[in-house]
């Protein structure tokens, strides 16, 4: 029922907004279209993690331990950041390497086993943010496709060690793992931090 009250919420808020002209209500209703897709997604990747196809997907059969034990090597020695997540309910971080922890100020053993998005929420200052939302998409699409899918640059502010949120803008690449019979072991999300160049525009 949320569910389907979120999704009717983003269509009405929608035209609403295809519709104002209004600054100050146009600013309103992105506001509360940015909260329902935020909402949605949140409520899709606790209850159908990335897949979100009424047929339930047949369980990988693969061995997650032994497709991670060969992307290991390059994963830990990578300098670009890097996070391995599962595409079940919860979307639960199976684990990020050191560039990543260093990138988002977090602690790997802290943050393996925990739902992405409890790790990485939205930065609660800004009404219209749109990270999760965009970044589920982006999981869902890959988990659907089969593909790899580069998102646009996106702000993404995460907290640093005093819980503060520092302003980030991030290049996201999510990838699909499979194992040798094709079938979905977990997704690689790959990020450069494109801060730096975005502000200095």
């Amino acid at each position: 029922m949320q569910r389907f009250v979120c999704e009717q919420n983003i269509a009405h808020f929608g035209r609403l907004l295809d519709e104002a002209s209004e600054p100050t209500l146009r600013r309103t209703l992105l506001t509360l279209l940015s909260s329902a897709k935020r909402e949605l997604a949140l409520l899709n990747s606790q209850m159908s993690g990335a897949n979100l196809s009424p047929v339930p997907p047949k369980r990988p059969s693969g061995d997650l331990e032994s497709v991670i034990h060969q992307l290991r090597p390059s994963f830990e020695t990578s300098t670009h950041p890097y996070m391995l997540i599962n595409p079940g309910p919860g979307l639960k971080i199976i684990d990020i390497n050191d560039a990543y922890a260093r990138a988002t100020f977090t602690d790997r053993r802290e943050v393996s086993g925990k739902p992405l998005f409890e790790v990485f929420p939205d930065n609660p200052a800004i009404e219209t943010a749109d990270g999760v939302s965009n970044l589920y998409r982006s999981l869902s699409s890959v988990v659907e496709t089969g593909q790899p899918h580069a998102m646009q640059v996106q702000r993404y502010d995460v907290r640093d060690a005093s819980g503060t949120f520092v302003e980030r803008y991030w290049q996201p690449i999510n990838t699909p793992i499979h194992d040798a019979d094709g079938r979905l072991i977990c997704l690689l999300h790959h990020v450069e931090d494109v801060t730096a160049e975005v502000l200095a525009n």
